[in-house]
C-alpha cells in the first residue's frame, strides 16, 4: 500500500497543488483588475458595473480554489496521506 500512497502524494504535490495555486493567483488577478476598473471608471455606471462584476468573479474564484484545496486535503487525510507528506506544512509554514 505504501507505493500507492507515495504515487498519490506525488500527483497531489506535483500536479494538483500547483494547478490550485495557479488558478488562485488568476482569481486574485481578476479581483485586482476589477478593483482597478471600478476605481478607474468610477464616474461611469457601466464602468462600475464591469468592475464590480470582475470583483465578484475574483472573489468567487478564490472561494472555489480554497474549497478545492480543503476538499483535497480532506480526501488525502481520509486515505492516509498526512499533511506533512503532501507539503501542506510547507505551504503554510507550520
Amino acid at each position: 500500500m505504501k507505493p500507492a500512497l507515495a504515487f498519490i502524494h506525488k500527483i497531489n504535490q506535483v500536479i494538483i497543488n500547483p494547478i490550485i495555486m495557479l488558478l488562485f493567483a488568476v482569481a486574485v488577478l481578476v479581483f485586482l483588475y476589477g478593483v482597478f476598473m471600478y476605481i478607474k471608471d468610477s464616474d461611469s455606471e457601466d464602468g462600475r458595473a464591469t468592475g464590480s462584476k470582475h470583483i465578484m468573479y475574483g472573489i468567487f474564484g478564490m472561494f472555489i480554489m480554497i474549497s478545492v484545496f480543503g476538499i483535497m486535503n480532506l480526501i488525502m487525510n481520509t486515505i492516509g496521506v498526512s499533511p506533512s507528506d503532501t507539503g501542506v506544512t510547507q505551504i503554510f509554514g507550520q
